[in-house]
């Protein structure tokens, strides 16, 4: 009965540690994640956690309000709207898929599908063409109008 009185306190001790620091770093984590899902608005067209331009005037104050609104405890989809809000659209690192912004996400496949159907199409035309007869052969070699034109060309340039 003891020993599985101890056991049952050590469980119960080894619960509890994991519940106190499973969300241990979380913040960070967080961070780390939102920051990767947002653009740097100065335009320089990378991530905001890894904009790395001296004297970046939008990198430390996003970085700063990203670390404030986790802080806050926001959640995810309440932090990338403020954003969007304050500084549009092109902020986010993907765009959403909703609305409009599928077409950015279905666009890139479309492309692949329609490229490599019209290269298919194109080939198949092409081996179902007759192939060209060599230029020497095209013309006829027994033809009297023919004849006719290469005996007066003789003439015209003999010297």
């Amino acid at each position: 009965m003891r020993i599985s009185l101890k056991r049952f306190g050590q469980v119960l001790l080894l619960i509890a540690g994991l519940a106190l620091f499973l969300g241990a770093g979380d913040e960070t984590t967080r961070f780390n994640d939102l920051g990767h899902k947002l653009m740097c608005a100065c335009g320089c067209r990378q991530v905001l956690l890894e904009c790395n331009h001296v004297g970046c005037k939008y990198s430390d104050g996003m970085r700063a309000e990203l670390m404030a609104a986790i802080q806050r405890g926001d959640n995810d989809s309440l932090t990338l709207q403020n954003f969007v809000q304050k500084y549009g659209p092109t902020v986010l690192a993907a765009p959403t898929t909703k609305g409009f912004d599928r077409v950015a996400w279905i666009m890139p496949y479309l492309a692949l599908v329609l490229g490599i159907t019209g290269t298919i199409v194109l080939v198949r035309i092409w081996r179902r063409r007759p192939a060209a007869a060599p230029s020497g052969l095209s013309v006829p070699a027994a033809s009297p109008d023919f004849d006719e034109f290469r005996m007066r060309a003789r003439r015209e340039t003999e010297i």
